[in-house]
């Protein structure tokens, strides 16, 4: 796989990609009946002429470990990447410079966030110490906030600035390459704004938007979701619940403006994915470009009491995944279980590159293309499972999903200390009914697979070894200043009242 393969006569010229990827976008909503809520008409546009999949999800559930795993084609548990500021190493190989080394024009724009180091002291933190035993709010309270007027299109200014520079890139380079060419632009939108209350370690819970993009959503499609009891939750959802600041009372207007205003602010990513495609159409590109649309992760919205992502839940790790493009079946809805380390061996098929290591994942193009998987010879059969899992903040325990079939099946920590959870995605869609006591053969074969998979009880101990020694590791830099520091990161205000029974409880820990 180290040399460019040579276009023999006759060959088909290799067509170049787009990869549009959000952060945050529910991957329900690209299909019936979310798509009732919201006017996405280009994500309708690439369902008309492409494939939308009904079941892709991430493999973990929030920002810099989910696109590890999509530029690396490898699980969490396989790239180490445990939280937003432990992603992949800088120089590592993604997909992307495989195509360059394979005679593939490339270029990245916005949002790429997969590399280790980035994000607030916070964030860190947050995850390093979820072992403590001790229940501090990380985050501000949900809100809503409306801004401009019914003319103000241009709400998250940065994803705008990053869709023209895309934009005029394939109207001013790519129309005149001799080559095939891949362009990737990450949007922060539909992701909720940061809402500053202390310094650089702001709480993030601001849905905003304007008139011209609320608009586009039908109030009286949006549904409020159903909340269990607080006495009555799963304990790490009563921790996300707590850390997320969403157990206080909630009026059901709250509820439903916070879902309108995510829903609004989808529409917004969705016009930013409808410049691309214009752009491609307007240089006659369109009909030589394979374009894929998807997200990290998803978004909450306030089911199961909680926003944000950080939950296997399907608000949280379903995602949207359309292609459209020369060879893809148009108005395909593909039924199968796939996930994000699924890229990175379709891009590698799309530019006709061998794939020499063991990947995660497993190319999509026989699924794209409307082939059953026996017509095709791929290196193993494609799995009837994926799998998902969580080391971060705002959880207090390592969480490993695997969806197969109609079952969701989430395990914790070492497998024993934390009850599982099971869901019948086709009884129980909004996953309210725990029934792994219920079907305990059931639980017992999910968790032999899941365990064939990953030894998880193993991976859980190491991440609780690494949060640790990363702290500690922290601490020791900081010197005198450690609390006053760790008193200043966004749980401040809970910090604040009982310092020293925090820092007690820290030290315990330790």
């Amino acid at each position: 796989g180290d040399q460019p393969r040579p276009v023999a006569p006759g060959d088909q010229p290799r067509p170049s990609v787009v990869l549009v990827a959000c952060d945050s976008l529910d991957g329900r909503l690209t299909f019936y009946p979310g798509n009732q809520t919201v006017d996405l008409p280009f994500i309708n546009f690439m369902k008309r002429y492409g494939t939308v999949f009904l079941n892709a999800y991430t493999n973990s559930p929030i920002c810099c470990p989910s696109r590890a795993a999509m530029w690396s084609g490898l699980f969490t548990h396989l790239t180490e990447s445990w939280n937003n500021f432990k992603g992949l190493d800088p120089g590592y190989v993604t997909w992307m410079d495989l195509m360059e080394k394979h005679g593939y024009r490339t270029q990245k724009f916005g949002k790429l966030d997969y590399t280790s180091g980035h994000h607030s002291v916070s964030n860190r933190v947050e995850a390093w110490t979820r072992d403590v035993d001790f229940l501090l709010r990380q985050e501000g309270r949900p809100m809503v906030k409306l801004t401009g007027d019914k003319t103000h299109v241009r709400v998250m200014e940065a994803d705008w600035r990053n869709t023209d520079k895309a934009v005029d890139w394939i109207k001013e380079e790519a129309i005149n390459l001799t080559q095939p060419f891949v362009l990737y632009l990450g949007l922060n939108l539909p992701h909720p704004y940061p809402s500053p209350y202390a310094g650089e370690n702001f709480g993030s819970s601001t849905f905003l938007t304007s008139p011209y993009w609320l608009e586009k959503v039908t109030y009286e499609a949006i549904k409020i979701p159903k909340w269990s009891s607080l006495s009555e939750m799963h304990p790490v959802d009563y921790y996300s619940s707590y850390t997320k600041n969403c157990t206080g009372e909630f009026t059901k207007q709250e509820v439903r403006n916070i879902r309108a205003f995510y829903y609004a602010m989808c529409a917004e990513t969705d016009a930013m994915l409808g410049e691309v495609i214009s752009a491609l159409r307007d240089t006659g590109l369109l009909k030589k470009t394979i374009v894929i649309f998807t997200a990290d992760h998803g978004e909450l919205a306030m089911e199961h009491r909680q926003f944000y992502k950080m939950s296997m839940y399907e608000g949280s790790s379903h995602v949207p995944l359309l292609v459209m493009g020369p060879g893809i079946k148009e108005q395909q809805q593909v039924p199968n279980v796939i996930s994000l380390v699924d890229i990175y061996p379709t891009m590698l098929d799309i530019a006709r590159i061998p794939v020499t290591q063991n990947l995660s994942g497993h190319s999509l193009m026989p699924l794209l293309c409307g082939k059953a998987e026996n017509e095709v010879s791929p290196r193993e059969p494609r799995p009837s499972w994926v799998l998902s899992e969580f080391h971060g903040c705002n959880v207090n325990s390592s969480t490993y999903m695997l969806r197969t079939g109609k079952w969701k099946y989430i395990a914790y920590s070492d497998g024993r200390s934390v009850l599982p959870q099971l869901f019948d995605l086709s009884d129980d869609p909004d996953e309210l009914t725990n029934v792994a006591i219920k079907f305990p053969v059931i639980v017992h074969s999910l968790d032999k697979i899941l365990r064939s998979i990953v030894n998880y009880p193993k991976v859980s101990s190491s991440v609780q070894e690494y949060n640790k020694l990363q702290f500690m590791i922290w601490k020791q830099s900081l010197g005198q200043n450690y609390s006053n520091v760790i008193a200043n990161l966004r749980w401040h205000q809970d910090w604040l009242k009982e310092p020293k029974k925090y820092e007690n409880a820290i030290d315990k820990w330790l």
